[in-house]
């Protein structure tokens, strides 16, 4: 009798998998986009003068 062949290359994830790994990198996807966005915004000058107003004027 002869052993069956084995394909060297894996198959597909079951359609289960594929969405449990989706669910896992699309938020953090999300929230790298988010934090980059706001050390973007952190590096202008002029965004973090207008936000110090901004959190100085709830307090006066």
């Amino acid at each position: 009798m002869r052993a069956p062949a084995v394909s060297a290359a894996p198959s597909a994830p079951p359609q289960g998998e594929r969405r449990a790994r989706r669910t896992v990198w699309l938020p953090v996807a999300l929230a790298a986009a988010v934090l980059g966005g706001v050390f973007t915004l952190y590096r202008q000058p002029e965004f973090l003068r207008m936000l110090g107003d901004m959190i100085w004027a709830c307090f006066g």
